[in-house]
């Protein structure tokens, strides 16, 4: 069963119970009209739920309901945890932000950048400066995803089979030395793209603890926080609750299945995917952000300490530019003016460029089937939102969620 419920009455923690209702109001239409297969959505303040709602279908075919315990694909959402797990080991002395990537995955010292040309006859250049441990957790390593589809590096990427996700045909190390490989999009510091660099600093992870990225997480964080049913695979004996993966129909707004890719995570993978490769629960997912609203610590459990979560959570972009200032920005559906990046997270630096309610100092992310979370440390806000729906730009749901969160709060 899920521990999921409302827990206290939201008056008594400064927000409309009435209000609270447009959360719910706004989505079901999402589902009723066909564009989303169903939902479910939590806010809580002061570490109380004050709001949990369940709606539509975790697999529309089948008649199956979305419940509290449906299993979703979490993606993005998983590079938090990495990130996590890095600071863990800095903490431990296990390694350090300004540690070399080359110390742990010798191919990237002889990486080289793009400088022109065609992905079919590329220009490039040496490294000028080291790619370092906090080069990818802020996304500033100069790597890149194959979907970006800004410049040749890209296509490269889809070229060389890296075209959707981790390839589950070699093992992390593997896979790392096949980015090595490529060159970069920017010499490393110079500027900001979203990228694979998680998924290298989960093979860092994996060097500098000597356990696999899986065990590390397992031992390390999810039996510690109670997530029992977040992982790298689904269990046979959990796969009845996996909600099925849908594409946008751009033709009707509707929805398609992605029957092919359903069926990737019933097994275990070949390369843990610390960028995008476990799956979770709204119950599990909710714990981990406690832990993080916590200042690293959960039911007596501390995973990490407070000034690590304050480390991780402030800009660590140059001159305290927003990540519209400063890099390659996707056509997301939270627009990056406003944002900075810390060191995993994308943090509220401005919060009137953001033209979205909020509180300087909020943090957040979400994954490519359109899952979603932020942290907000002022007003002490915590909101998730789950669904199955790739990409995650199709709508805006992260800007409507927070504005009727915010919209329901009273003091």
């Amino acid at each position: 069963m899920s521990e999921l419920q409302v827990t206290i009455d939201p008056k008594e923690v400064g927000m409309s119970a009435e209000r609270l209702t447009n959360i719910d109001k706004h989505f079901k239409q999402y589902v009723d009209d066909g564009r989303l297969p169903g939902y479910a959505c939590t806010v809580a303040r002061y570490g109380q739920l004050v709001h949990v709602s369940k709606y539509g279908n975790r697999d529309i075919e089948a008649g199956l309901p979305i419940e509290l315990d449906t299993i979703y694909r979490i993606y993005s959402m998983t590079k938090p945890i990495t990130s996590i797990a890095c600071m863990m080991l800095v903490e431990e002395g296990k390694l350090q932000l300004t540690d070399e990537v080359s110390a742990f995955i010798p191919a990237f010292a002889d990486t080289r950048v793009f400088t022109g040309g065609s992905a079919f006859k590329p220009v490039t250049e040496p490294i000028a400066k080291p790619m370092r441990v906090w080069h990818l957790l802020t996304h500033t390593a100069g790597l890149t995803y194959s979907f970006n589809h800004f410049e040749a590096v890209d296509d490269m990427y889809r070229r060389a089979g890296f075209d959707f996700g981790v390839p589950q045909t070699d093992n992390l190390e593997a896979v790392c030395n096949r980015y090595a490989a490529l060159p970069l999009v920017f010499q490393p510091g110079t500027s900001w793209n979203y990228s694979v660099a998680t998924d290298v600093l989960g093979r860092v992870i994996e060097v500098a603890s000597g356990m696999s990225l899986d065990q590390f997480f397992q031992t390390r964080i999810l039996k510690p926080l109670g997530m029992n049913d977040t992982g790298f695979d689904v269990p046979a004996a959990k796969a009845f609750r996996l909600a099925a993966l849908y594409n946008h129909n751009a033709k009707d707004n509707t929805t398609i299945r992605l029957a092919g890719m359903e069926e990737n995570v019933l097994k275990p993978p070949a390369a843990f995917s610390g960028g995008g490769g476990l799956v979770s629960t709204a119950s599990d997912y909710w714990r981990f952000l406690q832990m993080l609203e916590n200042g690293g610590e959960l039911d007596g459990v501390r995973i990490v300490s407070p000034t690590t979560i304050d480390l991780m959570t402030m800009n660590h972009l140059p001159d305290n530019m927003d990540v519209s200032q400063f890099g390659r920005t996707l056509g997301e559906e939270v627009f990056y003016d406003g944002l900075g990046f810390g060191l995993g997270f994308a943090v509220v630096i401005d919060q009137a460029r953001t033209r979205v309610a909020c509180s300087n100092g909020t943090y957040s992310w979400g994954g490519m089937a359109s899952t979603a979370f932020w942290i907000d440390p002022v007003e002490e806000i915590t909101a998730t939102f789950y669904t199955q729906l790739i990409p995650s730009t199709t709508y805006p749901i992260r800007p409507f969620l927070r504005s009727m969160v915010y919209g329901a709060i009273t003091e």
